[in-house]
């Protein structure tokens, strides 16, 4: 009894350069286990393309124009959850790798890799196993040791606030620039000064300055 042929891993690639889209079509036509099932130059495009050919991993850029990798890494992963990703990218940013991690990627990759490892990548994204690049567990290292930046956890009222804070305004001013009360602003600055763990309004606008919490 013949055993039945196994069916290649289909594989869509989406990046906005053309050379490296067409270096990776080339790459996948040498190994028979491997099938390119689309090529997508933006976000948008992906999620379409992806709808469409239902690929079994998707071998995606981290920086496009318009909507970037991780995002459209998070769309896809919610309406195809069967659908594998890997980032491929020129960028090792702990934060970069953080979001795309975040957004559902299996794996996180340099373009520098070997076209052996990559293959590998590829063959254990489809089967459910993870794979990082040195570079990049490096750099998921390097930022979990770090204190978190402060002022992440602001709303978007509390960051208004914050910036009008930084203009020197009072209470009584700001409540009349966002036609609030002022009780609302006091309670909004209350929770500023707690978030970013300092006592006096000075404080919090040398904070914000120095971390580009606000323009």
């Amino acid at each position: 009894m013949k055993t039945p042929l196994r069916q290649p891993i289909r594989v869509m690639l989406v990046d906005d350069h053309t050379m490296v889209r067409r270096g990776l079509a080339t790459f996948l036509k040498v190994f028979d286990d491997l099938q390119l099932a689309g090529e997508a130059e933006s976000g948008e495009d992906a999620i379409r393309l992806c709808a469409d050919v239902l690929p079994d991993v998707i071998l995606m850029d981290m920086v496009l124009p318009a909507m970037d990798g991780a995002t459209a890494t998070r769309l896809i992963r919610q309406q195809f959850p069967q659908v594998q990703i890997i980032a491929l990218t020129s960028f090792k940013e702990g934060a970069l790798i953080k979001q795309a991690l975040e957004a559902g990627a299996i794996g996180y990759l340099l373009k520098d890799i070997s076209a052996e490892e990559l293959v590998q990548a590829i063959r254990a994204a489809h089967a459910g196993r993870a794979t990082l690049s040195p570079e990049a567990a490096q750099a998921l290292v390097q930022n979990a040791s770090q204190p978190p930046t402060p002022g992440l956890d602001l709303t978007e009222r509390e960051r208004e606030i914050l910036a009008l804070m930084v203009e020197g305004l009072n209470n009584i001013q700001i409540a009349g620039r966002l036609t609030v009360s002022p009780a609302t602003v006091k309670s909004h600055v209350s929770n500023i000064l707690s978030k970013l763990g300092v006592s006096s309004r000075t404080e919090a606008a040398t904070i914000a300055l120095r971390n580009h919490i606000v323009p």
